[in-house]
């Protein structure tokens, strides 16, 4: 089978190509085609590839060679006989992260990638290159399978399913981690239980986990030791779980802890986006420098990178509160991303928590709205599995931050500012049509040639 990566030259690809190496299953990926429009990134990778490769040789069945791995910029060249196209895209690279952090943060308001002003802005920017992506696989590539990673990833999800529909399926590694965590903690594992999560992309909840039909997650959320054990407990408190009745995707802290997620991100002296365009920048030039290391330092940097993921939300008044060891060393969206390959490949049926279209399965959403919650997943594709209803608060927010993204994808197909402007001003993290105003100004200012089609 072909998979075709977009953002090859991303810094995350090494996870994916591990986890195809780790296959062993006759019915399998055997050729990797990279593509990025940076062909300094796409050969740095490349070399990590290698070297990733040729340190898991000895362990690997001789009769299982690694998958053949090429490299190009241009996608025509590369969408050809893709049986899966992985998209895992950065439009406007770590430049455009930073000024989704700063410009909202200049503003007061909460700046981080994908939620609140940071997610809008994201969005206008690069569902017009999405939506390319899209039109350009159905013409070249029109049974292949779009396993979407690029963020917003629901918002850009459901962009997409307006041209190739479900064969667009879209991708998280946070809910399959807080419901890891949470059969652990009750000290089953996952494959045992099923889960009841619905929501959006960065906005779901956990609200039973059910062992032989009977629902243990009150029993953990009655269990001082055990809830404040796991990273959400530590996150957002034991009592304030308690009072939910439900496990919140961690991405909630940046609405349920608003000013303080705005607090310790303004008084870091560095974004994220910033921490990482230092630190990738340095990677990429040591490895162009030195090839021969490439595995080393990528394995380094993953380290560290994983270890301040999400830093803002960890820092306690102590600094005592630091990421598990276990979320360090795991990835999760690479073996989400594996296990959804081979459950449509090789008809294996799996559940997994994926973005997908709504249908009925979330009460009071759109049909066609992208929503986030298990699925059963074989040859035919996803299918939802039935979630409890959400509870109004929660409800509430799904179909106010639903509501943006429609917006975001209406201002970029029709071209319009105004649109762009509502879409900003509606989302529940902005707090005035003023401060919405000022925010498409700052982007045009900021990157021009992203936001000029918007008029």
């Amino acid at each position: 089978m072909k998979l075709v990566v977009l953002g090859g030259g991303g810094f995350r690809v090494p996870l994916v190509h591990g986890a195809l190496l780790r296959d062993t299953a006759e019915r399998r990926v055997t050729e990797v085609v990279l593509h990025d429009t940076d062909p300094t990134r796409l050969a740095v990778v490349q070399q990590v590839l290698a070297a990733q490769a040729e340190a898991g040789a000895a362990s690997r069945p001789a009769h299982l060679p690694p998958p053949t791995v090429t490299a190009t910029t241009d996608l025509d060249a590369a969408l050809p006989g893709a049986d899966f196209v992985f998209s895992a895209m950065r439009v406007g690279g770590l430049e455009g992260r930073t000024a989704d952090e700063r410009i909202a943060l200049d503003l007061g308001l909460l700046g981080q990638e994908t939620t609140g002003p940071g997610g809008v802005g994201y969005g206008l920017r690069t569902v017009p290159v999405a939506l390319d992506v899209a039109r350009r696989v159905q013409r070249l590539a029109p049974d292949a399978w779009v396993i979407n990673f690029t963020n917003p990833a629901g918002l850009v999800t459901q962009a997409m399913q307006t041209v190739l529909g479900d064969r667009v399926v879209g991708i998280c590694d946070s809910p399959l981690g807080l419901a890891t965590r949470a059969a652990g903690a009750l000290g089953h594992p996952l494959d045992d239980l099923e889960i009841d999560y619905a929501g959006l992309n960065h906005l779901g909840w956990l609200t039973a986990l059910r062992h032989d039909g009977r629902d243990l997650l009150p029993g953990l959320l009655a269990d001082d030791a055990a809830l404040g054990g796991i990273e959400e407990g530590q996150l957002f408190g034991t009592d304030w779980l308690r009072s939910l009745g439900a496990l919140p995707n961690e991405y909630l802290f940046y609405y349920y802890c608003t000013r303080e997620a705005i607090a310790q991100i303004s008084g870091a002296h560095e974004t994220r986006g910033e921490f990482l365009a230092g630190q990738q920048a340095d990677f990429y030039a040591a490895v162009a420098a030195d090839p021969g290391a490439a595995w080393q330092r990528w394995d380094a940097v993953r380290r560290e990178r994983n270890a301040t993921y999400m830093q803002e939300t960890r820092e306690g008044d102590d600094g005592t509160h630091e990421r598990a060891e276990a979320d360090v060393e795991g990835g999760g969206y690479e073996g989400v991303a594996l296990a959804l390959m081979a459950a449509i490949a090789r008809d294996e049926p799996a559940r997994l928590i994926l973005n997908v279209r709504n249908g009925g399965t979330v009460a009071c959403l759109p049909p066609d709205a992208v929503v986030e919650v298990p699925c059963r997943v074989d040859a035919s594709g996803p299918a939802p599995l039935p979630v409890s209803p959400l509870p109004g608060h929660a409800l509430g927010l799904v179909q106010q931050v639903k509501a943006v993204d429609e917006l975001v994808i209406a201002a970029v197909t029709q071209g319009s500012a105004a649109l762009a402007v509502q879409a900003f001003a509606l989302h529940p993290l902005v707090d005035s049509v003023g401060v919405a105003r000022e925010l498409l100004a700052a982007y045009r200012r900021r990157l021009p040639e992203h936001y000029a089609a918007l008029r």
